[in-house]
C-alpha cells in the first residue's frame, strides 16, 4: 500500500505533494514502483496534529481520487475519519476506507457498507492531538486485539464484509509497545481478518541509533516491513514502495520455500 499524503504537515513528507498535480504525479510514480493499493489522505494524523475542516479535506483529496480513478485500475483507499469524505471518494471510485478511529462513527460504517467497500479498522489510543501523551497499557497486545475484535464484530453487524485490521503502530504507543506489536504480530491473526501494518518512517525507528531523521529511516522501515511479512501481515503501508517491494520479495520467497 503506497502512501499519498495530500497535506502540508504530515510527519514525513508533508507539503511535498500538497497540490493535486504533484500528488497525482507521486501516486502514478508509486504505481510504477509496484504499489498494489494507493492510500490517499488529506488530513495529517501525526502526533500533535490538529484536525482540518470537512471542506478543506474534500478540497485536498477529491481531485486526486477523481484523477486516479480514471487513470489506473489500482485500488484506491481513502484515509479519513469523516463519513462525508469517505462517501464522496467512494462515489468517485475509491474502494477502501482506511479509518484510524476504527469505524467508531456509526455513519462511517453505514457509508462503507452502502458502497460495499472494504475497510481497514485501526487501533488508536486517544486522538492524533493527544495519543502520544504518556500512553500506557496493562497488556498492549491483549487490549489492542480486544478493541480490534470488537470493532470487526460491529462492522460485520453493520454489513461491512471485507475487513482488515491494523494494530496502529505509532498511534498511542511507545517505542517499546511498537516493537512488541511487531514481535507478536502473528497473534493478531486470531481475529480472523487480514492484518495491515504501517511502520514506515515512524518515530519508534528514530529511537534506534542512527535513524533519528525521517529521511534516514529507510533501513529500519525495510526491516519492520520484512518482519511484518514474516509474522503474517497481508499488507504493508509504506512511503518507499520500490525498496519495500524488493525487500518483501525476499521475505515472500522464504515464506513460500
Amino acid at each position: 500500500m503506497g502512501i499519498v499524503n495530500v497535506t502540508p504537515d504530515s510527519f514525513s513528507d508533508g507539503g511535498r505533494y500538497f497540490d493535486s498535480r504533484s500528488a497525482l504525479a507521486h501516486a502514478l510514480g508509486l504505481i510504477e514502483e509496484g504499489a498494489d493499493i494507493l492510500d490517499i489522505g488529506g488530513e495529517s494524523s501525526r502526533p500533535g496534529s490538529d484536525p482540518v475542516s470537512l471542506d478543506e479535506e474534500l478540497r485536498r483529496v477529491v481531485p486526486v481520487v477523481r484523477a486516479l480513478a480514471g487513470a489506473s485500475d489500482v485500488p484506491l483507499s481513502i484515509d479519513t475519519t469523516k463519513p462525508e469524505v469517505a462517501e464522496e471518494c467512494l462515489r468517485l471510485g475509491a474502494r477502501i476506507v482506511n479509518d484510524i478511529t476504527g469505524l467508531r462513527d456509526p455513519e462511517m460504517m453505514r457509508v462503507t457498507a452502502r458502497h460495499s467497500a472494504a475497510a481497514v479498522i485501526m487501533h488508536m489510543r486517544g486522538t492524533p492531538k493527544t495519543m502520544q501523551s504518556e500512553p500506557a497499557y496493562g497488556d498492549v497486545i491483549g487490549e489492542v486485539k480486544q478493541f480490534l475484535a470488537e470493532r470487526v464484530s460491529a462492522a460485520r453487524a453493520a454489513g461491512v464484509r471485507d475487513i482488515s485490521v491494523d494494530p496502529g503502530i505509532g498511534f498511542g504507543k511507545t517505542a517499546a509497545h511498537n516493537l512488541e506489536i511487531l514481535r507478536r504480530l502473528d497473534e493478531f491473526q486470531s481475529i480472523g481478518c487480514p492484518v495491515l501494518v504501517g511502520p514506515s518512517r515512524k518515530s519508534f525507528l528514530g529511537s534506534l541509533k542512527g535513524q533519528q531523521e525521517t529521511g534516514g529511516r529507510l533501513e529500519g522501515t525495510l526491516a519492520a516491513a520484512v518482519i511484518s511479512a514474516m509474522k503474517g501481515a497481508s499488507v504493508v503501508r509504506v512511503h518507499d514502495v520500490d525498496a519495500c517491494r524488493r525487500a518483501l520479495q525476499v521475505a515472500d520467497a522464504v515464506r513460500q520455500s
